[in-house]
């Protein structure tokens, strides 16, 4: 299905200007066809009488469009044209406006109903009349860029860590007739499509960075992560997102990641492996660096000949720098106030 975009019928104050006159004259033939006698007089009284009755079926089809809106047309059940460009229209009275996606409130900026909690909100009975009569722009299609805000998912990762994650999906319509005639409720399945294509990139990266582990389909191992490469993995979720919503006639602009954490079942576990990974890394450091003490101390012990120690003595030193350097309280030091040996 084609778009094809009205840019003719913008003559809407043409057309209301004419049909006010259309009811003037009309309004004028029925007083003086009821005053005058004859068969002229009679006519020109069905003729207005006719207009008074049937002249309104003109205004159904005058139509005003805001900026960043679209109008999709249909006429019997054929697809007219799309109105996209702001302005006053007039277009055929018998056309309709089609907008399947028009009762669907996703959870998303410009399109939320406060009432509702969950990710599809569909409004009904005296909630949806209110909506509408607020709006007035029920069967049209916004243009904009909306944000959706997709809810939170429990997802397994590459190493079978549960986690929950959130995104947000920046789109816009694109192509209206797409979005109105190949799929039954893009709202719908824009919402649906995100859900999958999250679940599709997350199962490739673990939490955090993993051995052997290959992340880009290379057939080699990476650093890659969903902590520590959330932009890359942001932008493979919007290529998917947008490979399937192609054909709906909807660009997504962007995709971030909202949330992300482990899930409550193992966080507490996994804090704990996090806290004991980074206490070794600590004290390999320390270790490193105490070593290096040590080592440089005994150096400049030797090089200025400042005291001459045997092996034994070089070993009780070095056992000595070490607990200082390398204890977690402060050392204690006992002074020999003696000789040295």
């Amino acid at each position: 299905m084609e778009e094809k975009v009205l840019n003719k019928s913008k003559n809407g104050m043409a057309m209301l200007l004419f049909t006010l006159l259309l009811y003037v004259a009309a309004i004028a033939a029925i007083i003086v066809g009821g005053n005058a006698s004859g068969p002229a007089g009679i006519v020109l009284f069905i003729i207005g009488m006719l207009v008074v009755c049937l002249g309104w079926i003109l205004f159904c089809g005058l139509k005003v469009l805001r900026p960043q809106e679209a109008l999709v047309l249909t006429l019997f059940g054929k697809y007219v044209g799309t109105l996209k460009e702001e302005g006053f229209y007039w277009v055929n009275p018998f056309c309709s406006a089609l907008n399947p996606a028009a009762e669907t409130r996703l959870k998303q900026s410009g399109d939320v109903d406060g009432a509702g909690t969950g990710l599809l909100q569909p409004s009904t009975g005296v909630r949806n009349a209110s909506l509408q009569a607020n709006t007035g722009t029920s069967k049209k299609i916004s243009l904009k860029i909306m944000t959706l805000n997709n809810s939170r998912q429990k997802i397994n990762d590459c190493l079978g860590n549960p986690i929950e994650i959130g995104i947000a999906v920046m789109w816009r319509v694109t192509d209206t007739a797409r979005a109105v005639f190949n799929v039954d409720n893009y709202k719908e399945y824009l919402s649906l499509q995100c859900d999958s294509a999250l679940r599709n990139i997350v199962r490739l990266y673990p939490y955090d960075v993993a051995e052997n582990v290959d992340t880009t389909g290379d057939g080699q191992a990476d650093e890659g992560s969903l902590r520590g490469s959330s932009e890359l993995v942001a932008e493979r979720i919007r290529g998917e997102i947008q490979n399937k919503v192609e054909k709906a006639g909807l660009e997504i602009i962007e995709a971030r990641i909202t949330y992300l954490a482990y899930a409550p079942e193992i966080a507490a576990v996994m804090l704990q492996r996090q806290q004991a990974s980074a206490i070794i890394d600590a004290r390999k450091m320390i270790v490193d660096g105490a070593v290096g003490m040590v080592e440089m101390a005994l150096d400049r012990l030797s090089e200025k000949e400042v005291v001459t120690l045997d092996e034994e003595r070089k070993a009780a030193m070095v056992s000595n720098l070490l607990v200082v350097l390398c204890g977690n309280r402060d050392a204690q030091p006992i002074v020999n106030s003696g000789s040295l040996y």
